[in-house]
């Protein structure tokens, strides 16, 4: 069979998304019976802090395990994934987000138009960001006081989460990223982000938002293989009232980022809108 370059990358991506599971899952964990083995307790530093990365000398990432921050009312979406009896977030229904009325039409519009920026090469922050199935990694700088969040999909690049108790700026041009700032909780990393720009999705359901929204995000290690993520939408601009979502991941031994070339020029039909059988191509704004 005869491919071009973006049906060549669309081939090979395919491939990446279906072993990704097996990658991410728990296929590297089991035992020689099939069953996972028992989890490590959570790691701690020497001062007592959580260690969201990995033990000395080892290696790992988190992969998502049903990675959405809404539900359908009937039938699964673009979800679950994960094994049957993996942890699952109880979620809001999409009927239950209290969207704004242009924003719940806009919402509907990407469930069957998925012309999402995130394939496109755009970075992506907060849930979309941690829902790439290729992986992400937390880097704690305590001599900088900063933490950063590496995600292999996307634009390979990253975030930084700064430590330090310094407040968020009182001028902020919007980007993609925002203003990060994070604190402890116990074990758990709060991380509180303002001045996001609006050209990227939430989800990759394409929950929307606004330059208004402040994101409040909560990371939690249950145990060595286990990280419970949650996170608080408050946006005026497109919710009527804050809202709250979350899912899990799990941890991966073994495994370390690698690099990951993501072309704009590369479409990618499948991963975006299936067959492309159901989508008007006629009008070249990307909503």
């Amino acid at each position: 069979m005869k491919l071009g370059i973006g049906t060549g990358w669309i081939f090979v991506a395919s491939c990446v998304l279906a072993l990704s599971p097996i990658v991410g899952g728990s296929l590297l964990a089991q035992g020689r019976r099939g069953q996972r083995a028992p989890a490590r307790p959570t790691p701690h530093f020497p001062d007592g802090r959580v260690n969201l990365g990995p033990p000395a000398r080892e290696t790992g990432m988190w992969f998502p395990i049903d990675a959405r921050i809404s539900v359908p009312d009937s039938g699964i979406g673009r979800g679950p994934g994960g094994a049957p009896n993996a942890p699952r977030y109880p979620n809001l229904k999409y009927s239950q987000v209290p969207f704004q009325p242009w924003a719940r039409a806009l919402f509907e519009y990407r469930l069957d138009n998925p012309f999402e920026p995130h394939t496109r090469c755009k970075p992506s922050f907060g849930p979309r960001e941690l829902m790439t199935p290729y992986g992400v990694e937390f880097m704690d700088v305590p001599e900088l006081k900063r933490m950063y969040l590496f995600d292999v999909g996307g634009p390979h690049t990253w975030r930084t989460i700064y430590m330090d108790g310094r407040p968020h700026p009182t001028r902020l041009s919007p980007s993609y990223y925002g203003h990060s700032i994070g604190h402890w909780e116990g074990e758990t990393l709060v991380v509180d982000t303002v001045g996001f720009n609006e050209t990227f999705w939430l989800d990759r359901e394409g929950s929307p938002h606004t330059e208004q929204l402040h994101l409040i995000e909560k990371f939690t290690r249950t145990d060595m293989d286990t990280l419970k993520y949650e996170m608080t939408v408050d946006d005026p601009g497109a919710y009527t009232a804050p809202w709250t979502g979350g899912f899990y991941m799990q941890w991966t031994a073994g495994t370390e980022l690698f690099e990951y070339i993501c072309q704009e020029n590369n479409r990618a039909p499948e991963l975006m809108i299936g067959a492309e059988e159901s989508v008007d191509r006629g009008s070249r704004i990307v909503p």
